[in-house]
């Protein structure tokens, strides 16, 4: 009997023996994680209070046309998503750590988010001119440029910023700096950034299409 209540309690202690992965993760996986799941509670606290405001606005315009809005943010979200498939390609060479594919791989994943940077950098210079500010309009409520920037260019400042951490990362792969788990930590970041723009689509640009 004594024995056997022995091995019960074995059998639900936790697998960690006192090392550095207490979460049975690396550190640096887990600081990513920890930085994602941060990073939503402020993108959420965003499109909720742009929700917020979109419906207390009797006058909440609607400024894009099909074309070439919309048809302009259908072919960044083409970009991102391509470069979410080439961010997974790199990270399946890393199972045989072919140094070679996984540099080629996240090259084609920066210019994907490269690409949707020159697009919606050139929809906001379009915007500007027509005379678009962040506390102007000239289609309605002027909180409308104010949101719209705000969300849209904290997204792209994450974009921009995981180009350069890929870039550092490709580099590092190249000289043979850094190994498989920091490619796929680079991917698990860059997933991140393609997700919050698959609710940002929809809920700035579809919703805001011009009848």
């Amino acid at each position: 009997m004594a024995e056997a209540r022995v091995e019960d309690l074995a059998a639900t202690q936790s697998e960690w023996g006192g090392g550095a992965s207490p979460f049975a993760v690396g550190s640096k996986k887990l600081g990513m994680w920890l930085f994602i799941v941060s990073d939503s509670l402020t993108f959420s606290a965003l499109l909720v209070a742009y929700s917020y405001v979109r419906l207390a606005s009797d006058n909440w315009p609607t400024p894009f046309e099909f074309h070439p809005s919309i048809t302009g943010a259908t072919v960044m979200t083409f970009c991102l998503l391509s470069s979410s498939l080439t961010m997974v390609m790199a990270v399946s060479a890393t199972k045989k750590m072919e140094r070679a594919k996984i540099v080629r791989w996240i090259l084609l994943t920066m210019l994907g988010g490269l690409a949707f940077v020159i697009l919606h950098a050139n929809e906001w210079m379009h915007l500007i001119h027509g005379g678009m500010g962040t506390d102007k309009n000239p289609w309605g409520s002027p909180l409308f440029g104010g949101t719209f920037f705000t969300l849209t260019g904290l997204h792209m400042f994450h974009v921009i910023s995981g180009v350069v951490y890929l870039g550092v990362i490709a580099t590092g792969i190249a000289r043979g700096k850094f190994n498989a788990e920091d490619v796929e930590i680079s991917g698990l970041y860059w997933h991140f950034v393609d997700l919050v723009w698959m609710f940002i689509f929809p809920m700035v640009y579809l919703l805001s299409v011009k009848a």
